[in-house]
């Protein structure tokens, strides 16, 4: 994952074959994943000035998304 500096987004991955973008946020530790995210989405998302603001503008709402995991603080088998 690309760590990122954002109050509410902690970490980014993008899989370029399949369009998806993980999302991890700092709140609750879930992770996102949201699908057919263009390529040039996610790279203007980790170099924009806010990436709050870009993430609440470009993509949430406007991508199929699903929740693949949730940190719960609770130690890893």
């Amino acid at each position: 994952m690309r760590y990122l500096q954002s109050d509410a987004i902690e970490a980014v991955t993008y899989d370029e074959a399949s369009h998806i973008l993980r999302t991890k946020f700092r709140v609750d530790g879930r992770v996102m994943a949201y699908e057919n995210v263009p390529q040039e989405l996610y790279d203007s998302l980790i170099f924009a000035d806010s990436i709050s603001a870009f993430f609440h503008d470009h993509i949430e709402g406007a991508y199929p998304v699903r929740e693949v995991s949730r940190d719960t603080g609770a130690p890893k088998p």
